[in-house]
């Protein structure tokens, strides 16, 4: 595996009972980029994020992060090597606050990941790197606020900061302004702007302008397969994703 490279597919396929979802895809992501995977609804996207992750489990092919090979490893050890990704559906604990969610996330530092019966006192400790992530996404004023009361665009802010939590190398963002009006889309799109500088970002995003102004490498991809790769001005100008992913006919 090339050093510049944190992430590399090489011939990954997923099949469900006979339908290929994710076809021969090789995919390479460059250390300290934006890398965006889009393609029209039911390309392979999410799947393919799936993949990954090890919610879903390969039918052939292999997967590398960093010069490992992680095919057969699961998703808790997925994570602790660095890769964690967030959902299309935001995914925070509604009822407890926005600090709250992010302690949570921190536990691990505690080995007491998942142990809710621990003392409220023992999460104490952890506050001041919670604050510190919350400022990272602009939510330290809304610590208090119960998460189930933030703006959408908030909440997947909060989001992003349980991820940040678990000091991900190569964050996946799968769909980070689905829903959004045009103010939260520029807030997160900041947001990612100011993570990826010292992260590698992969992320499946609809908002083509939001992919043009973020990402350094765009991979289309279309049933499963692999399409185009380059930059948006390259894959922009192609004539295969004109036709497959914007609508045009050339004939």
């Amino acid at each position: 595996m090339d050093a510049g490279y944190i992430l590399e597919t090489r011939n990954l396929v997923k099949e469900f009972k006979g339908f290929v979802a994710v076809s021969d895809v090789s995919l390479r992501v460059r250390k300290g980029t934006v890398h965006a995977l889009i393609g029209p609804n039911g390309a392979g996207k999410t799947t393919v994020f799936n993949l990954l992750t090890k919610f879903l489990v390969p039918t052939r092919g292999t997967i590398w992060f960093k010069g490992h090979d992680i095919t057969r490893q699961k998703p808790a050890q997925i994570a602790r090597r660095g890769v964690v990704r967030s959902f299309q559906i935001s995914a925070v604990f509604p009822h407890l606050t926005v600090l709250e969610n992010v302690r949570i996330g921190l536990q691990r530092h505690l080995h007491t990941s998942f142990h809710f019966w621990q003392s409220e006192t023992s999460l104490h400790v952890l506050e001041e790197r919670a604050r510190q992530l919350l400022a990272q996404v602009s939510l330290e004023s809304s610590a208090n606020v119960v998460a189930v009361e933030l703006p959408y665009g908030r909440k997947r802010a909060l989001e992003i900061a349980t991820t940040l939590a678990l000091d991900p190398e190569l964050l996946l963002l799968d769909e980070p302004t689905q829903g959004m009006g045009h103010e939260d889309v520029d807030r997160v799109k900041d947001l990612i702007r100011k993570l990826a500088v010292d992260r590698t970002i992969l992320m499946v995003e609809h908002n083509m302008s939001v992919v043009s102004d973020l990402c350094h490498c765009i991979t289309v991809l279309q049933r499963g397969t692999v399409l185009a790769e380059g930059t948006y001005a390259e894959v922009a100008a192609n004539r295969q994703v004109q036709e497959a992913y914007m609508g045009v006919n050339h004939d």
